[in-house]
């Protein structure tokens, strides 16, 4: 049997660097907003709804320009909400295509990150655990700051479009403490024990 994770967090929660941890250690992953930003330029009918909503300049010569994209709907809920009415479902078909080939392959665990989980109601019937990296609020802007070079102004007005970290933990199964003073490997292993990845009966 196949089960699904979602690890999800709020920005610079640490969650991407926390499944790369669980790639390495043997665990498939699906990075979705990664995988987004593909078929932003793959999919060519995504491609022209989103250059009608958003403008043709978010694209040049067929790819796209993330930053210029990120500019406009990072400072607009409104605008955000219909890119990804536009884009969540074609990575939920993206998704589960993966996961079949997963199942093909005999994998037991798969992990779906997602940076914007609880907010996107559409993969609700995804996991079979929720999983949530959570870390303190300042260490959180720090790293985005440092990541992306943006101001703190940024960074906050970015984190306004996400859920509350209180609403995140609410509905977590299991979470991880990115914050500087636990290790990541052992909570990683003690997650992985938990959902029997190391058992190969399961």
């Amino acid at each position: 049997m196949l089960k699904t994770i979602v690890c999800t967090g709020g920005i610079g929660s640490g969650k991407s660097y926390f499944v790369k941890v669980l790639q390495k250690m043997g665990v498939p992953v699906y990075f979705s907003d990664q995988r987004a930003k593909e078929l932003y330029s793959l999919d060519k009918q995504l491609a022209r709804e989103l250059a009608v909503l958003l403008g043709e300049d978010i694209f040049e010569d067929g790819l796209l320009r993330k930053e210029i994209m990120a500019s406009k709907i990072f400072s607009d809920s409104t605008l955000l909400a219909e890119v990804n009415k536009l884009v969540h479902p074609k990575v939920l078909v993206d998704f589960d295509h993966w996961r079949n080939e997963r199942k093909k392959n005999r994998d037991t665990l798969v992990v779906l990150e997602s940076a914007i989980y609880f907010e996107t109601p559409i993969f609700h019937s995804v996991p079979d655990i929720v999983v949530v990296v959570s870390a303190p609020e300042e260490l959180r802007v720090k790293r985005v700051m440092e990541r992306d070079g943006i101001p703190e102004h940024r960074v906050r007005e970015r984190m306004a479009l996400q859920c509350s970290e209180e609403e995140r933990l609410s509905g977590a199964d299991f979470v991880i403490f990115a914050d500087g003073k636990r290790a990541v490997l052992p909570q990683a292993y003690n997650l992985l024990s938990r959902c029997g990845f190391f058992d190969k009966s399961i």
